[in-house]
């Protein structure tokens, strides 16, 4: 993000618009995650984990994908930061007692979207802090979101029809 300081030394992997965006969100309020039991759901490369526990946050994994799982054990490591990482696809079950769940770019196909989004709303109802980045998704839920941040992510033409997309917490 323009102007700003990056938020991982080093990193290998992809980098969709909604884990820049909420680990640039988790860096500029690291009061959000200091000291808090964090999970960041379909982590992807962890960038939004690695965020969070540079911030001090007590920070859980999730991917199903074992290349994602590998790839956020190599990032943290090279960003020299500690991040638990859990296996399987935890949506549906119980709450784990996470304090903060971060999701960034959960809402683009509308089969895993729809349980994804049911389980987060479960979460905040029992006390979570769930932040939700979607940029532009077609299947973000029209209601029920209050939006908390929104910045101008870059994005590779690899991954997405646009140098730039706006993306929302």
């Amino acid at each position: 993000m323009a102007g700003r300081s990056r938020c991982t030394a080093a990193f290998l992997g992809l980098l969709l618009a909604g884990g820049q965006a909420l680990a640039r969100h988790v860096l500029d309020r690291p009061e959000i995650v200091r000291g808090k039991r964090v999970l960041d759901l379909a982590a992807g490369s962890g960038v939004a984990a690695i965020a969070a526990a540079r911030a001090g946050g007590i920070v859980s994994a999730n991917d199903i994908d074992a290349m994602a799982q590998a790839a956020i054990q190599v990032n943290a490591a090279l960003n020299d930061v500690t991040v638990s990482i859990v296996a399987g696809d935890l949506v549906g079950s119980p709450t784990g007692g996470w304090d903060v769940v971060l999701a960034g770019d959960v809402c683009y196909e509308k089969n895993p979207a729809e349980p994804i989004t049911g389980w987060l709303r479960s979460l905040a109802a029992a006390d979570s802090l769930v932040l939700l980045a979607y940029p532009g998704r077609a299947y973000v839920p029209a209601e029920g979101i209050d939006p908390v941040a929104r910045f101008q992510v870059p994005t590779s033409r690899e991954l997405e029809d646009r140098d730039v997309r706006e993306t929302t917490i």
